[in-house]
């Protein structure tokens, strides 16, 4: 029975992702920060559940250690993360460290410590949930996008350094999921002088919502990521994020620039 590790699994797509896997026969590793909370997955055969802040890096290492005892360990799906919203200006410096150190270092950390394991091995597979937003950017998401463009990047180098071992790496970039919102995955700030850009745009997001897709629809992505035996890098999912990313490559980065802009902010 294979095993996958999967963090930020208490809510959305790392959730839908054990649940899957779990049904496909899988034998998962479930980690999130608060597993004494989980109702659900707790009741499932064949999960286990581990305690793990991806911002804490001596948990990490210790964590690694328990599940790799626990089990041989194919596949880690590196999904805790979370969204930070508003212009630069209103945002402090502790949520700029925190988003930074969630979405980018958590990865970079966790991956790096089972690397050693995979190598050993020769065998074994990175999937990081990145967004379409690692491809593409939307107003006032400027740090967010700073941690899933660096991911991309970050994933695209690492496959050079890994592949030779027979070790794989894969992003997963969905667009809007469902749940996740109301997940309150999401932080924000304000300022005055940019209220009717906010406005606007939380407008727009509205609209572009309504093609969101569910996290069992993205975890149906990670599950062909997972199995699909292709030493792809980069898996688009979700009809909204495929949507976009095929018109900015038709189109080229500044036109595409220019339209976006437009559809958030009119002329």
């Amino acid at each position: 029975m294979k095993t996958i590790f999967i963090t930020g699994a208490s809510s959305g797509l790392g959730k839908a992702t054990a649940k899957l896997f779990h049904k496909k026969g899988w034998n998962v590793i479930a980690t999130m920060r608060n597993p004494e909370k989980e109702t659900e997955l707790s009741q499932l055969k064949n999960v286990t559940l581990l305690a793990l802040d991806v911002t804490h890096y001596d948990q990490i290492q210790s964590t690694v250690k328990k599940a790799l005892e626990l089990s041989d360990i194919d596949i880690v799906f590196n999904n805790a993360g979370y969204g930070l919203i508003g212009p630069l200006e209103s945002l402090s410096d502790s949520q700029i460290t925190k988003q930074l150190d969630t979405n980018l270092l958590g990865v970079i950390r966790v991956t790096n410590a089972f690397i050693p394991y995979f190598r050993e091995r020769k065998s074994g597979l990175f999937i990081s949930t990145t967004s379409i937003g690692g491809l593409i950017a939307f107003p006032l998401g400027s740090i967010y996008h700073a941690t899933k463009w660096g991911l991309e990047g970050w994933s695209e180098s690492m496959a050079y350094e890994l592949n030779p071992f027979g070790i794989n790496i894969k992003t997963v970039s969905p667009g809007g999921i469902k749940t996740e919102f109301l997940h309150g995955s999401l932080d924000t700030g304000a300022k005055p002088e940019y209220q009717t850009m906010v406005d606007k745009m939380f407008g727009s997001v509205d609209v572009m919502f309504e093609m969101a897709s569910t996290p069992e629809q993205i975890a149906d992505v990670v599950y062909e990521a997972a199995t699909d035996g292709k030493n792809q890098l980069r898996y688009v999912a979700g009809e909204d994020a495929k949507a976009f990313y095929k018109r900015r490559l038709e189109v080229g980065d500044e036109v595409f620039r220019s339209e976006f802009g437009k559809q958030f902010f009119g002329e």
